[in-house]
């Protein structure tokens, strides 16, 4: 205590102070009293009149310096909180009065705890920003100064963790999967992503059912084209199927269904013209374009010139075996066929000149 405040206002021991100095020290206790209730119940802007002399007037200055750095710290803890608040500046922090001396610790005691408040939110933006941009390598410390944290901090570096270990498990069975049944055709192939739970164990599930229905489809079609090329023309595709994939599923049935009515007109006729001689017979094959068309329209050329020259022929040799030796085979032929219409026609002449000279003798 200064030198000037021993005091003149105390009186010596035993002494009996007068009335009205008694009255005053107890109007000022009072006014103490009241000031430092209202100041332990918030009140930050208690104060002390502080124009008195002696004890009394160094007792309220230390009061509302007292009360001063009370709401100079409260003041302080409200605006960070409120930057913090309002403008979502974390970094925000308590700003050290060294001439305010303990309020110093106790600044820098509430700036370390503010830090350890919003260590989870830097290092979960940290963690999902990485995410964001599709790096799966990154996850969260659940440390604090070297030591593994507790409470809601451990739980929620847990979760977030547990969150990054799932979504790169899943994008690897994912890649996995596309890659081996979209790019090196393994089908049958399926994801399998251990402990995972909602959308994930969704995604997968569809991810999965996209595999196994591409598998089922494309074996299918794959069964029936290995069918038609060896020969095999009963089979059809019957996978229930949509879209672009129903599109061909319709095309590859059609394409059996010509090819079996193709092989049904060409057998018909070939048996009718080659095994049971009925000449005349033509394919009709409903719908052929392009090389069944083609095709079609050449069996039918090779059954109406086979007919019209065994017609020819039998009707020269029917001629003949009447005696009619005016008839000669005139159809237009190449080949063996030729061959024959040659020998048949040398043939009349040869009779035809025999029975000139016979009748002449």
């Amino acid at each position: 205590m200064p030198a000037s405040t021993t005091l003149h206002a105390v009186p010596p021991t035993g002494a009996v102070p007068p009335t009205g100095v008694r009255v005053e020290r107890d109007a000022f206790l009072e006014q103490l009293l009241a000031a430092l209730v209202a100041l332990g119940h918030g009140d930050r802007h208690a104060r002390l009149p502080a124009r008195r002399s002696g004890i009394a007037g160094e007792i309220a200055r230390a009061f509302n310096a007292l009360a001063s750095s009370e709401e100079a710290f409260t003041s302080e803890v409200a605006r960070v909180a409120e930057v913090v608040r309002r403008e979502g500046r974390t970094s925000e922090r308590l700003r050290e009065r060294p001439a305010l001396g303990c309020w110093v610790a106790t600044a820098a005691t509430t700036n370390s705890l503010i830090d350890e408040l919003v260590r989870p939110t830097t290092e979960v933006t940290r963690v999902i920003s990485a995410v964001a941009e599709g790096d799966l390598t990154e996850k969260m410390l659940v440390t604090v100064d070297g030591r593994p944290a507790r409470g809601d901090l451990a739980r929620i570096g847990s979760v977030v963790n547990s969150m990054v270990d799932q979504l790169r498990s899943f994008s690897a069975e994912l890649t996995r999967v596309t890659r081996e049944v979209g790019t090196e055709g393994h089908l049958g192939v399926q994801a399998d992503v251990k402990g995972v739970f909602g959308i994930w164990r969704d995604l997968t599930g569809s991810v999965n059912s996209m595999a196994a229905n591409l598998t089922n489809q494309v074996r299918d079609i794959a069964l029936v084209t290995t069918a038609v090329a060896n020969g095999d023309l009963s089979q059809k595709v019957t996978v229930d199927v949509r879209g672009e994939l129903l599109d061909l599923k319709q095309t590859v049935n059609s394409m059996v269904d010509q090819l079996r009515s193709f092989a049904h007109e060409v057998t018909r006729v070939a048996r009718e013209v080659g095994t049971e001689g009925r000449l005349g017979g033509q394919a009709d094959v409903q719908g052929a374009s392009g090389t069944w068309k083609d095709l079609t329209d050449s069996v039918n050329q090779l059954a109406e010139n086979l007919t019209s020259q065994v017609r020819n022929i039998s009707q020269v040799t029917k001629a003949v075996a009447r005696g009619d030796l005016s008839q000669k085979i005139t159809v237009d032929a190449r080949g063996e066929v030729a061959e024959l219409k040659d020998t048949i026609n040398t043939m009349v002449d040869q009779l035809s000149a025999f029975a000139a000279e016979v009748t002449r003798v």
